[in-house]
C-alpha cells in the first residue's frame, strides 16, 4: 500500500454503530429485550456445561461436545451483546478502530469455532449410529479432547488473514456502520468508499464461503448417512431416540447456516438496507439463546441431569 493511502487509513480513528435507529424510549425498550435475551441465553447454556460437568453419566463424547459447544454459546454473545447493550444507552454509539478490529476478530473466531463444532458434533453422531461397534474405540477420551483443541485453535486462526487484510484498508472518511457490531461487510463497504478493494473482497469472499459451504455439505452429508443407517433400525423405541437425537441438532444447524449464508457468502456486495443487521442479529443473538432448549428439550438424559443442577431432584 502506498504511503498516501496509509496515511489515509489513519483518518477514522473511531466508528460509529447505528445498532437500531429509533425514539429513545423505544432504545430502552430493545435494551431490555436483549437484556432479558442475553442473561437467559448465559445462564441456560451455563446449565448445560454445569450438567455435563456434574452428571457422570453425561461424561460421553456427545455430551463433552455439547458442553464445549454450550460454552462456546458463552463467548459468541458476549463479543457482541455487551456492546450492543451499551450502545443502546449511548448518545455518541462510537466505538474505536482498535476495538472495532478486535471485535471483528473475535467475533469470526467464534463463529467459525462454531462451524467447525458442528462438523464434529456430526461426526459423532455418524460413528455412534453408523458405526457403532467401532465408536468406543475410534471417539476415546483422547481423540475426543484432540478434536476439541482442533476447534478452538483452528477457529481462531482461519480468519487472521481477512482480519490483517482489513486492518491495511484506507478508510478515509465514511465511518458510520448500519450495524450494532463490526461487521465485516460494512466494514468492506466503507473502505470501497476510499478506493476499489476488489482482492480483498475476493479473498474475504472465497474464505467466508469456503468454510461455510464446507462445514455445512460436510454435515448434510454426514446426516444423510445417519438418517439411511437409521431408517434400517429394526426397532421403532431404537428409531426414534435416534431421530430425538440427530434433529435437535439439524435444527440448530439449519438456524444458524440459514442466516449466516445470507449474510456472508459475498460481503461488502451491498446487501438490501437493514438486512444485514437482522441476519447477524439472528444467529449471533437468537440461536444461542434457543439452543438450549433444542438440545434439552427432546433429550431426557440432559433433561434429568438439568433438574439436578436446578434442583428439582
Amino acid at each position: 500500500m502506498s504511503s498516501e493511502a496509509r496515511n489515509r487509513s489513519r483518518t477514522v480513528n473511531e466508528f460509529v454503530l447505528l445498532g437500531f435507529p429509533c425514539r429513545w424510549e423505544i432504545q430502552l425498550f430493545l435494551f431490555s429485550i436483549f437484556l432479558v435475551t442475553y442473561i437467559l441465553t448465559i445462564l441456560g447454556n451455563m446449565a448445560i456445561v454445569c450438567a455435563v460437568r456434574w452428571d457422570h453419566r453425561l461424561h460421553t463424547p456427545m455430551y463433552i461436545l455439547l458442553a464445549n459447544f454450550s460454552f462456546l454459546e458463552i463467548c459468541y454473545v458476549n463479543s457482541d451483546v455487551p456492546n450492543m447493550l451499551a450502545n443502546f444507552l449511548s448518545r455518541s454509539k462510537t466505538i474505536s478502530f482498535t476495538q472495532c478490529l478486535l471485535q471483528l476478530y473475535f467475533f469470526f473466531s467464534l463463529g467459525t469455532t462454531e462451524c467447525l463444532f458442528l462438523s464434529i458434533m456430526a461426526y459423532d453422531r455418524f460413528l455412534a449410529i453408523c458405526r457403532p461397534l467401532h465408536y468406543p474405540t475410534i471417539m476415546n477420551p483422547k481423540f475426543c479432547s484432540s478434536l476439541v483443541i482442533f476447534c478452538w485453535v483452528y477457529g481462531f486462526l482461519w480468519f487472521l488473514v481477512p482480519v490483517i487484510l482489513v486492518t491495511q484498508l484506507p478508510f478515509c472518511g465514511p465511518n458510520v456502520i448500519d450495524d450494532f457490531l463490526c461487521d465485516l461487510g460494512p466494514l468492506l463497504d466503507l473502505a470501497s468508499a476510499c478506493v476499489p478493494i476488489p482482492g480483498t473482497v475476493l479473498i474475504c469472499g472465497t474464505m467466508s464461503s469456503l468454510l461455510i459451504f464446507a462445514t455445512f455439505f460436510y454435515i448434510i452429508g454426514s446426516y444423510t448417512l445417519v438418517l439411511r443407517a437409521v431408517m434400517q433400525v429394526p426397532s421403532a423405541a431404537g428409531r426414534k431416540k435416534a431421530f430425538s437425537t440427530c434433529s435437535s441438532h439439524l435444527a440448530v444447524v439449519f438456524l444458524f447456516y440459514g442466516s449466516v449464508m445470507i449474510t456472508y457468502v459475498s460481503p461488502g456486495s451491498g446487501q438490501a438496507e437493514g438486512m444485514q443487521k437482522f441476519t447477524t442479529l439472528f444467529y449471533s443473538v437468537l440461536t444461542p439463546f434457543f439452543n438450549p432448549m433444542i438440545y434439552s428439550l427432546r433429550n431426557k438424559e440432559m433433561k434429568d441431569a438439568l433438574k439436578k443442577v436446578l434442583g428439582y431432584s
